[in-house]
């Protein structure tokens, strides 16, 4: 298994992370370097495919170093040990793909099995549970979905499960498209979801529903083509938001209206509406 390391000033740590959780890590480690205080290196994994993940490491600042180093996947997949289900709702659940769990029989859970593989995404960051449980308060029969960063396809998947016709899920991360494409047919939506790397900037709309849980630098470099994408009448739900500080990304999506917010453990989605 491939790990990506990126070397960055300390000062830069904070920047550096959200660059790669924008590419689709799947969990960002710090470590410190031996006899440099000014630096830390950045572990990660986007994937298996130098070919397909040096082109997005290339586009680094130069001042960041970066390299790949071969690491036993036995050790980085030992988390799967350790992983639960998350209870959305009472009505969803998030679980392991790998693991069983026996929801009561009378028919009222809809159970979501998930395999991020490479990519992001178990379906347990605060940030998707908000954004899930916003989703699930707005979503209506018929209602086209647009999942932009879908990481291992939990959003567009859930609306699937719950009746959108059409999911279109896209990101620049290969490993997530794949884990996505994969969760689709696991939940038996894969015929209802598209999913490709097609740049937001390229995307054609409108979609009644539109859903990006990434990070606030990358939603405000978004924010016209978010709004571009909502159809009039429609619903735009953002996070992957600190829920002490999102006034900036709700100003960046002006004159769309920020409608409701739902928190989670310090993080919070917004709903906004043209």
């Amino acid at each position: 298994m491939l790990a990506l390391v990126v070397t960055v000033p300390v000062s830069e740590t904070e920047l550096a992370s959200d660059a790669l959780w924008s590419l689709g890590a799947s969990a960002v480690e710090e470590r410190d370097v031996a006899q440099d205080d000014t630096v830390v290196e950045l572990w990660t994994s986007l994937g298996d495919d130098p070919s397909q993940v040096s082109p997005a490491a290339d586009g680094f600042p130069g001042r960041w170093r970066w390299k790949f180093v071969e690491v036993d996947a036995d050790v980085a997949e030992s988390w799967r040990q350790h992983a639960v289900a998350t209870w959305v709702t009472s009505e969803l659940v998030i679980v392991p793909a790998w693991q069983q769990l026996n929801v009561r029989s009378d028919g009222n859970v809809t159970e979501i099995a998930i395999d991020p593989g490479a990519a992001f995404g178990l379906g347990d960051h605060p940030s998707t549970v908000a954004t899930l449980r916003a989703l699930r308060e707005v979503q209506w029969p018929g209602a086209s979905v647009l999942d932009v960063g879908c990481g291992s396809g939990v959003l567009g998947i859930t609306a699937a499960r719950f009746g959108a016709p059409h999911v279109v899920a896209v990101d620049i991360s290969p490993a997530a498209v794949e884990a996505t494409r994969q969760n689709a047919e696991r939940n038996g939506v894969g015929p209802v979801l598209d999913v490709d790397r097609t740049p937001v900037s390229a995307l054609e709309g409108p979609f009644d529903i539109v859903l990006a849980n990434i990070l606030a630098p990358t939603l405000v470099a978004m924010a016209t083509d978010l709004r571009r994408l909502t159809a009039p009448g429609g619903v735009l739900i953002v996070s992957g938001l600190l829920d002490s500080r999102y006034g900036h990304v709700a100003e960046a999506l002006a004159p769309m209206r920020l409608v409701e917010t739902e928190a989670c453990q310090g993080w919070v989605a917004l709903v906004l509406r043209h």
